[in-house]
């Protein structure tokens, strides 16, 4: 989100979660994302899934 200077705010809004659900999903702790989420934020951040998401054994 730095390199895009784009505030956690900012990203919530233009995804369309509240800034809590957002807070989920970047400390990890999300059971689920939807797809369309994720879309979203791949549109806002100009990435692709695989650049915000990683695979954790468990």
């Amino acid at each position: 989100m730095a390199e895009h200077n784009i505030s956690s705010q900012e990203l919530a809004q233009l995804v369309g979660i509240t800034p809590a659900n957002l807070s989920i999903l970047k400390t990890g702790k999300a059971k689920a994302i939807r797809f369309s989420t994720l879309e979203k934020i791949c549109q806002a951040l100009d990435c692709q899934p695989g650049d915000i998401l990683q695979y954790v054994e468990e």
